[in-house]
């Protein structure tokens, strides 16, 4: 065999062991069952239909041994650590998983999650639970060599709910059709692109911070709200392989503009209005993105525990709970009162230029800008509501300033979670860049404290 023949074939068998693969999958989880639905404590009776199928979307990313799984889901809040659990170990044993981001983009249209009442889960959610697994299952099924490439765009549809009054108080501001200029807002869309080895579009993640409650508490129909419309729109634009994604970021303090808009009064047409602004920017910077395949392709990964203390003496946090939720409430969404929070926050790196970081419940939006603006990688993503749900992350400045999520019966954590959350992040994107790899073992169990 002539030499350059032998050159050229031990090049392209390196070239494809260590090639980036991806692979999709997306499954509808929408209940059969007419279930109470999630977000509004004056809406306790069952769903009566279906406006949109919510779903569950699996991207699957590959690199050497590593293997990570993101899940969107178009739900309230991600599952509890029972079901996370029983996920988490179903992928790793028949796909080899080895990290797991399960991220819900908080709609308001869908079912209430009752995996961590007494009672145990709702037939929907064990049901909900074995389709993402095989979802997972058939992304991994699917593996193939990919291109990676990331875009950012702008695009404004929400406002800080909560407004400053001329006193220095705070008060609620739930709409705002006039589209009046606030802050902090952000209105950065960040997209990942992924296409095949041949530059065909797979995945398009679009990363934005913005609660998905455009249909208020009158709507009797499951909805994905707007992120479902931008999804749609992305899928039809990028091409009927492409799967899009959406990825709820910080939106603790950030509502729609149309917010809680009645059926009667358009909501839907608004819903769709969101879904169109949000979708049409991610697909016009998903079809600038010029992917490219890494020559030496990563993926980094850490979980990190967490024990955070209640923030309110239980006792009055729990009276505090039932005047706000009322006793049906707390029967179905369950009543966090344990003077101890664990929870784990994971970071990723994707080839040494994409930083990820989760925050198990809802961030305020100062998290998402901190997170870009101090991060030495070259794109972040910021994602909320993964891996599990601790009610509201406030910044210590919003904390101070009180208000709705940021000292209310719906903020659970201490003040300062957040902040070491995130630290914890950035600290361990400088590690996977090798800025930190000659500390210590047991410096860096301090650090990561």
């Amino acid at each position: 065999m002539p030499r350059l023949l032998v050159l050229l074939l031990i090049t392209q068998a390196v070239t494809c062991a260590a090639a980036l693969r991806a692979g999709t999958a997306k499954v509808d989880i929408t209940p059969a069952s007419h279930e109470v639905m999630w977000g509004f404590e004056d809406r306790l009776t069952p769903a009566a239909s279906t406006l949109d199928p919510l779903y569950a979307r699996v991207l699957v990313l590959e690199a050497g041994k590593t293997r990570l799984a993101i899940v969107t889901l178009d739900l309230g809040r991600s599952f509890g650590p029972a079901s996370l659990d029983k996920i988490k170990e179903s992928a790793k044993s028949t796909s080899g998983i080895s990290c797991l981001l399960v991220n819900a983009s908080h709609t308001h249209s869908a079912p209430v999650i009752r995996d961590e009442n007494p009672k145990g889960p709702a037939e929907w959610e064990r049901i909900a639970i074995e389709k993402i697994g095989h979802a997972i299952e058939e992304a991994a099924q699917h593996l193939q060599d990919a291109k990676i490439g990331s875009g950012v765009g702008h695009v404004e549809i929400g406002h800080n709910r909560l407004a400053s009054n001329p006193d220095g108080s705070i008060r609620w501001f739930e709409r705002n059709p006039e589209r009046i200029k606030t802050a902090p807002v952000d209105s950065t869309v960040t997209v990942l692109r992924v296409d095949s080895a041949a530059g065909a579009p797979l995945a398009v993640l679009v990363g934005y911070a913005c609660h998905p409650v455009v249909l208020g508490s009158d709507n009797q129909q499951y909805s994905a709200d707007f992120p479902g419309v931008m999804n749609h729109l992305v899928e039809k634009q990028m091409g009927s392989k492409t799967t899009s994604f959406f990825l709820q970021g910080a939106p603790g303090d950030i509502n729609p503009y149309y917010a809680v808009t009645p059926i009667a009064k358009d909501g839907i047409k608004w819903r769709d209005w969101t879904g169109e602004q949000l979708g049409s920017e991610a697909a016009r910077v998903a079809k600038a993105i010029k992917t490219e395949a890494s020559p030496e392709p990563a993926i980094d990964f850490a979980e990190d525990a967490f024990t955070f203390r209640l923030r309110w003496n239980p006792e009055r946090f729990k009276a505090a709970l039932e005047k706000f939720l009322g006793p049906q409430g707390i029967e179905l969404y369950g009543a966090p009162i344990s003077p101890e929070i664990h929870t784990m926050a994971t970071t990723v790196l994707i080839n040494k230029k994409i930083a990820i970081a989760t925050i198990p419940g809802e961030p305020f939006v100062d998290f998402q800008t901190e997170w870009r603006r101090r991060n030495p990688a070259q794109t972040t993503i910021l994602m909320g509501y993964t891996n599990g749900y601790y009610g509201y992350f406030p910044t210590i400045k919003a904390a101070a300033n009180n208000g709705y999520g940021a000292a209310s019966a719906s903020t659970w954590v201490e003040v300062g979670a957040g902040e070491k959350i995130l630290n914890n992040a950035i600290v361990r994107t400088y590690e996977f860049l090798g800025k930190f790899s000659d500390l210590p073992d047991d410096l860096k169990r301090d650090v990561y404290k």
